[in-house]
C-alpha cells in the first residue's frame, strides 16, 4: 500500500466523531454496554445460586469495566471480514466501507437480540415466584444473625444469644422497618461460612446484621456490621469495648445506629422503648436468656415439656434477683399458659394460677405497655379461652409491635377456634412473612388446612416446613398420615417409617404414634408392638387435646388381636391414668372425653356415655371450636364400643358436620382403623365411608 493512501486513511481529528461512527465504534460501545448489563445481571441470580461465592460477582464486574476500553481499541483498529479480522489500515475505501456496513448490521443484531433478552427478563421478574429475590424486597428490611461467642468461657453463649435477642427485639419495636423473627435466624450458626446474598433472599430481606460477642471478666467488646446482603456493601460497623455494665447502652445504641442508616423514622414513643434496658441485673439477663432460647424452640421440641419447666424454673431465678425485670415476668406466663393449654397434662387451676400471678406482676411494673397487652392476649386465649378480650389486647399491642409475628399468630389461633378459618390462615401466613423460617408456624399452617378436610394444600405446607427442617421424623411421619387419611394408602407412610427405622434405633421415637397408627391400619401387630416400645412412656395417639395413653395403645393392640385379658388390664391401667388427670382437671372437656373411650372399652356403657356428653357440655362450640368438635366426633366412638350404633351412627354424622375435622372422622381412618370396626359392615356406615372418598384419588 502507497505512502499517499496511508496518509489519506489517517484520522482528522476535526472529523474525529465521524470517524468514530464510520468505524461502528459507537455500534460497539453500545453492544458492548448491553451484553455487560446482561452479564451482570445474570451472574448476580445464578452464581448464588450454586452458592459460587460473591468475590466472583465482582470478579466479573471488574473485568467487564476493563475490558471496556479494549473493546473500544480494538474496534477501531480492527474489522471483521470474510477473510477473518483485518486492520482497518489494510483495507481499501471501498472494502472498508462494505466490511464496516455488514459490521454494523450484526452488532446491529447483537443489540436486539440482547435487548429482547432483557425485556424477557423484566417480565420474568414481575412474576410472583421471582419477585422475592427482586426489586420489591424492601430496602427497610432486615435480619439480625446469631452473633459469635468470642468468649473463652463458651457458657457465655446464652449470653451472646441475648445480645443478639435484644438488638432484634429493639427492631422490631420500630413500624418502618420489617424485621425478621429470631425464630427464623436460629439456624444461620455463627463460626461458619455464611452466604449472605442467599441468607437474605431465603429471609426476604435487603440487610443483615452480622456480629460477635466477647465477655472477659467485667469488660465486655461487641462488634456489629450492617451488610446490604444484594451488593454484599458494608453499610456500618462499629467495635464498642466497654464495662460489662454498659452492655445494655450498646445494645440500643446499636439499634438506633442500625435504624440510623437505613433511614428509619423513629417515633418519640419508640426511641424510648429502645432506650430502655431489659434490667440491671446481668446475672438475671444471663437466666432469662437462657429461658427466652428453651422456650423458642420448645414448641417443635421432642423434649417440649421438660424445657418449659426447666425455663420456668430460670425465670423464678430471674424475677428472684430482679423483681422488677418486665420481660421476664412476660416469658413466665408464656411458659406456664403453654404448658396449662398445649401439653393437656397440666390443664389445672394451680398452673392457671401461676400464669395469671405473671401476667398481674407485668401488669403492676408497666400497665400501658405493649408487651404487657400481648401477655393479657395470651392469657385470654390460653387460659380463659376469651376471644374477644383477646383480639381487643392484641390490637392494642399491634400499635408498638408492628414486627411482632406472635401477634399475627396468635390472632390467626384465635380466629381458627372461632371457626374464622380462612381469616386465621392469612393471619398465620402474615406471620410467616415476618418469621419465614419458623417451622412450627408452618406445622400450624398445615394443621389448620387438615382441620378444614383440605389435604392437598396441608401436605404442601407440610412440605414447606421440610425445606427448612428435612430430616424431622415426626413431620415426616405426618405427611405420610395426613395421605392415609386422605387416600386410606398406607404405603407412603410405611415407606417412610421404614427410611427413618434405617437411620437408627432413635430416630423413630417423636413418630412413634403415628408408626403405631400405621401398624393398626394394616393389621400388623407385630409392627405395632415394635412401636409401642419405640414410643416409651409417650402418648399412643394424640389428635390436638385428644391424647391417649401408651397403657390405651397397649389394649387397642390386644383387643384387635382378640386377647381380651390383655386388653382388659391394659385399659384398666389406661383408666386408673385418665382419672387422676381428670380428678386434677374436672372441667377440662377433652380429659374427660378420653375417660368416657376408656369406660366404653371395658363395657362400662351408661358411665362412658355419660362422661361423653358431660365433655361435650363442657366445650361448647360457640367457646371453643377446635375442641368442641374434637370431642363431639370422638363421643361417636365411645357409643360405637358401648355397643349403642344407632347413637354411634347419629354422633357420626353430627361430627361430621362439625366446622373442623378430626383425623379419626377422615376416609382413611374410617376405612382402615379398627376403633370403627363395631360399626363395619352396618350399610349406613359403609355409605358414609364411601361418601367420604376422594373423587380423584390420583391428585
Amino acid at each position: 500500500m502507497n505512502e499517499r493512501f496511508v496518509k489519506a486513511r489517517r484520522v482528522n481529528p476535526a472529523n474525529f466523531l465521524a470517524e468514530l461512527k464510520r468505524r461502528n465504534v459507537y455500534r460497539a460501545a453500545v453492544a458492548y454496554g448491553v451484553v455487560a448489563w446482561f452479564l451482570t445481571q445474570l451472574t448476580t441470580q445464578v452464581f448464588p445460586f450454586f452458592e459460587i461465592p460473591n468475590s466472583a460477582v465482582r470478579f466479573v464486574v471488574i473485568a467487564l469495566v476493563v475490558g471496556f476500553p479494549i473493546a473500544m481499541l480494538l474496534s477501531w483498529l480492527y474489522e471483521l471480514t470474510p477473510e477473518g479480522i483485518v486492520r482497518t489500515e489494510d483495507l481499501d475505501p471501498a472494502q472498508a466501507r462494505s466490511v464496516q456496513r455488514a459490521s454494523g448490521r450484526i452488532l446491529d443484531f447483537i443489540i436486539i437480540g440482547v435487548l429482547l433478552l432483557v425485556i424477557a427478563m423484566m417480565i420474568v421478574g414481575q412474576r410472583p415466584f421471582y419477585r422475592q429475590t427482586g426489586a420489591s424486597i424492601s430496602q427497610k428490611s432486615i435480619a439480625v444473625l446469631p452473633f459469635e461467642n468470642l468468649s473463652e468461657d463458651k457458657e457465655n453463649a446464652y449470653f451472646t444469644d441475648g445480645v443478639q435477642d435484644e438488638i432484634l427485639t429493639y427492631l422490631t419495636k420500630i413500624a418502618d422497618l420489617k424485621v425478621i423473627s429470631r425464630t427464623s435466624v436460629l439456624q444461620y450458626k455463627s463460626g461458619v461460612a455464611r452466604n449472605l446474598r442467599e441468607i437474605a433472599q431465603q429471609l426476604g430481606v435487603a440487610n443483615v446484621v452480622e456480629g460477635s460477642v466477647q465477655r472477659s471478666g467485667n469488660r465486655v467488646r461487641v462488634n456489629a456490621q450492617l451488610v446490604d446482603a444484594r451488593t454484599d456493601a458494608h453499610l456500618w460497623a462499629l467495635t464498642y469495648d466497654r464495662d460489662l455494665a454498659d452492655v445494655f447502652a450498646i445494645q440500643s445504641e446499636i439499634a438506633k445506629a442500625i435504624a440510623d442508616q437505613l433511614q428509619a423514622k423513629l417515633s418519640p414513643n419508640e426511641k424510648k422503648a429502645i432506650e430502655q434496658p431489659p434490667t440491671t441485673d446481668l446475672a438475671a439477663f444471663d437466666l432469662y436468656s437462657r429461658a427466652k432460647s428453651l422456650l423458642l424452640t420448645a414448641g417443635f421440641s421432642a423434649t417440649a415439656d421438660p424445657d418449659r419447666r426447666k425455663a420456668i424454673e430460670l425465670l423464678d431465678e430471674a424475677v428472684k434477683r430482679d423483681p422488677s425485670f418486665f420481660d421476664a415476668y412476660c416469658q413466665l406466663a408464656y411458659a406456664h399458659e403453654q404448658l396449662y393449654a398445649i401439653s393437656g397434662f397440666d390443664h389445672t387451676p394451680a398452673r392457671l394460677a401461676l400464669a395469671e400471678a405473671a401476667v398481674q406482676a407485668a401488669t403492676r411494673l408497666r400497665p400501658d405497655a405493649a408487651e404487657t397487652h400481648l401477655a393479657r392476649a395470651q392469657y385470654l386465649y390460653n387460659g380463659l379461652r376469651d376471644y374477644a378480650g383477646a383480639l381487643a389486647e392484641l390490637e392494642i399491642a399491634r400499635r408498638a409491635l408492628p414486627n411482632d409475628p406472635r401477634l399475627f399468630e396468635l390472632t390467626g389461633y384465635i380466629l381458627r377456634r372461632r371457626g374464622q378459618q380462612e381469616e386465621g390462615l392469612r393471619n398465620l401466613e402474615r406471620a410467616v412473612e415476618l418469621d419465614p423460617r419458623n417451622f412450627y408456624t408452618l406445622q400450624q399452617i398445615g394443621l389448620s388446612y387438615q382441620t378444614l378436610g383440605r389435604f392437598a394444600e396441608a401436605i404442601a405446607a407440610l412440605d414447606r416446613a421440610l425445606a427448612i427442617v428435612p430430616d424431622n421424623a415426626e413431620t415426616r411421619a405426618n405427611r405420610g398420615l395426613w395421605n392415609i387419611c386422605w387416600k386410606a394408602d398406607t404405603r407412603p407412610l410405611h415407606q417412610t417409617i421404614d427410611a427413618i427405622l434405617a437411620q437408627g434405633p432413635g430416630a423413630i421415637a417423636s413418630a412413634a404414634d403415628i408408626w403405631f397408627f400405621c401398624a393398626l391400619a394394616e393389621r400388623d401387630p407385630a409392627a405395632a408392638e415394635r412401636a409401642l416400645v419405640a414410643m416409651g412412656d409417650n402418648s399412643c395417639w394424640v389428635d390436638d387435646t385428644i391424647q391417649l395413653s401408651r397403657s390405651f395403645g397397649e389394649g387397642l393392640l390386644a383387643r384387635m388381636i382378640k386377647d381380651e385379658a390383655r386388653a382388659r388390664t391394659a385399659f384398666e391401667a389406661a383408666r386408673a391414668q385418665q382419672e387422676k388427670i381428670v380428678q386434677a382437671q374436672p372441667d377440662y372437656g377433652p380429659a374427660l372425653c378420653v375417660l368416657g373411650l376408656i369406660d366404653a372399652a371395658l363395657g362400662r356403657k351408661d358411665l362412658a356415655l355419660d362422661e361423653g356428653r358431660r365433655a361435650i357440655a363442657l366445650t361448647p362450640l360457640e367457646k371453643d371450636v377446635s375442641n368442641g368438635s374434637l370431642v363431639l366426633q370422638y363421643f361417636a366412638i365411645t357409643a360405637a364400643w358401648a355397643g349403642d350404633k344407632e347413637l354411634a351412627l347419629q354422633q357420626l354424622e353430627a361430627g361430621l358436620r362439625a366446622p373442623t375435622a378430626s383425623l379419626m372422622l377422615s376416609y382413611g381412618a374410617l376405612k382402615l382403623f379398627p376403633v370403627w370396626d363395631p360399626l363395619r359392615g352396618d350399610p349406613r356406615f359403609e355409605k358414609i365411608v364411601a361418601s367420604l372418598a376422594p373423587k380423584d384419588p390420583s391428585k
